[in-house]
């Protein structure tokens, strides 16, 4: 894949991200995609056509990859590869939160 340079207003958005308390992480199974995380949540945001767009849905950070946030019989739970991190009332509402804020940073260009 091409890289392409981001424009001046995904430079931008950027910054207010750092400036908002997210930072940006590398994980290696993403590398097309820009990784922002805060308080343990993460989402890859897609540079494509000029744009910041989540790519899929935030998760729970865990180890190298993003859990994804899904239920069972026994409630919910973040999991990654067999890794499992229950997703407790308090976990929830940090997770809202996260996506809360981060939609509202990326829509108020």
């Amino acid at each position: 894949m091409a890289e392409q340079a981001l424009t001046p207003e995904q430079i931008k958005i950027l910054e207010t991200l750092l400036r908002a308390g997210f930072r940006f992480l590398t994980l290696e199974r993403y590398a097309r995609y820009f990784a922002v995380e805060k308080n343990g949540f993460v989402a890859l945001l897609d540079p494509a056509g000029g744009e910041l767009t989540v790519f899929s849905q935030a998760g729970f950070l865990m180890g190298d990859g993003i859990g994804m946030l899904i239920e069972e019989r026994g409630g919910k739970s973040f999991v990654f590869h067999g890794q499992k991190t229950p997703a407790t009332p308090e976990l929830l509402i940090a997770y809202e939160d996260f996506k809360r804020e981060l939609g509202d940073l990326l829509i108020a260009k």
